[in-house]
């Protein structure tokens, strides 16, 4: 069945519009309080980022929740892989994230976890959005769910992120800039690392509602390029506003993206016989990782953009790493969901283990030159299935053979078609990204 409000990954939108307002939220939260209660008694734990607006949609969830019947419990500013963590191990029934990730301010929404710390499956989400088509009507007064504060929540999070690193594990003598994008890690990445060992410095640790990912973070590596090369810093790790991202720089300022951070941390685990079978990756990850890969012998699979379809490869087929070019890297083995410090960790050991610096990592892997066009049709889906444009695609693949690859797709939120090329001749993979474009807005 079709979703009337749910994406791929909860409900997202400028806030003031529908269906991030108030009126809407508050008939959220009792649509999942009365999805939960109806099982029995129910507790629901509610996280949220740095943006000015999380208060607001905060509040309305919780009346929302408890007009249901349903218990709360908040945790202020923490993490999107927090509230997993925390929604399985308090043994909450589900966990609310109210966050636009990556996105700007003026933008949020609201994602849901399952009681083990996973997405909603799919017939649960159903559920809500049945429930959210009824009359709200609130339960007696003495059946109203009760709100509580977690005020043990950063604690617990910080000692998570810490034991997914072997015990004897140091970072003494390693230092580390981190941008924390002024989101949700600003007050618990820089405690992790410094308990670590790590000499840290920070930047993007002032969240003032208004500016997370501002400039900063993992979608504006910017500043912590300059930083790190200002003070000589071994690495640096950027985190994006929810912290379910992560980018990392080297000692020379140079951009690590997610496709080479999956690259360290697989590498590590088939040299320590542990990665427990290959790598998913998304159809945006670089060809360059999959060939990579086939040299290291490691099995390499392209799931659906998002890290909801990675995470069905993975579970498909018992593998536990995956991830997107963006840095969302998931580590199945150690958590439900992708979370950017335990990514980071993870990198970091293999540096630690091999006692090399980042870049000598990523120098059996070669990113192949990208072109990403973007082209505005009416029919994004029509267009990218039209007889022109496929005769186009089929005679370029054979130009490209085994020297690259050709991505035509429609996106999921825009009136785009997006045309990718990639190869191992630069002005080649522009042209053939340009004449597939030039097809595509013809017959758009």
């Amino acid at each position: 069945m079709s979703r009337k409000y749910f994406g791929t990954d909860g409900i997202r939108g400028r806030v003031g519009q529908y269906p991030i307002n108030p009126e809407f939220c508050l008939r959220l939260g009792w649509a999942v309080g009365k999805v939960f209660a109806s099982k029995g008694p129910a507790h629901i734990i509610i996280g949220k980022d740095t943006r000015i607006s999380g208060y607001m949609l905060e509040s309305v969830l919780e009346s929302g929740i408890s007009a249901a019947g349903a218990n709360v419990s908040l945790m202020g500013p923490m993490p999107t892989p927090a509230v997993a963590y925390l929604t399985r191990t308090l043994r909450a029934d589900a966990g609310i994230v109210i966050s636009a990730s990556h996105n700007p301010y003026f933008d949020n929404g609201i994602k849901f976890f399952d009681s083990r710390g996973n997405k909603l499956p799919d017939e649960v989400e159903l559920e809500i959005e049945a429930q959210l088509d009824q009359k709200m009507e609130c339960v007696s007064s003495e059946h109203l769910g009760k709100a509580t504060f977690l005020d043990d929540a950063q604690g617990r999070y910080i000692e998570f992120c810490k034991a997914t690193a072997p015990r004897r594990f140091s970072l003494r003598g390693m230092r580390v800039v981190l941008d924390c994008a002024h989101g949700a890690t600003y007050h618990v990445a820089p405690r992790v690392f410094e308990e670590l060992g790590a000499e840290v410095s920070v930047i993007g640790v002032d969240p003032n509602g208004m500016n997370i990912n501002d400039g900063c973070g993992s979608t504006h590596p910017e500043l912590l390029q300059e930083k790190v090369k200002e003070i000589r810093a071994d690495l640096g790790i950027a985190f994006d506003g929810d912290g379910d991202r992560v980018l990392m720089v080297d000692t020379s300022g140079n951009v690590l993206d997610g496709d080479e951070l999956l690259y360290v941390i697989a590498t590590h685990r088939q040299a320590n016989d542990s990665l427990a079978g290959g790598v998913v990756g998304t159809v945006m990850s670089n060809f360059g990782l999959e060939k990579a890969f086939a040299r290291k012998s490691i099995p390499f699979f392209r799931a659906s953009v998002g890290d909801r379809y990675v995470t069905e490869q993975l579970l498909d087929r018992g593998w536990s790493l995956g991830g997107e070019s963006s840095g969302h890297i998931l580590c199945m083995d150690l958590t439900t969901t992708g979370d950017a410090i335990v990514s980071a960790i993870q990198v970091l050991i293999a540096v630690v283990d091999q006692g090399k610096a980042l870049h000598e990592l990523v120098e059996g892997m070669t990113k192949l030159p990208q072109t990403m066009i973007n082209v505005s049709v009416d029919d994004p889906v029509g267009t990218s299935k039209c007889d022109a444009l496929a005769e186009a695609i089929k005679e370029k693949e054979t130009t490209l053979a085994d020297r690259g690859r050709i991505l035509v797709r429609p996106s999921g939120t825009e009136p785009l078609l997006r045309v990718m090329v990639e190869g191992e001749d630069k002005t080649e993979v522009r042209e053939i990204a340009t004449e597939l474009a030039s097809v595509a807005e013809s017959h758009g």
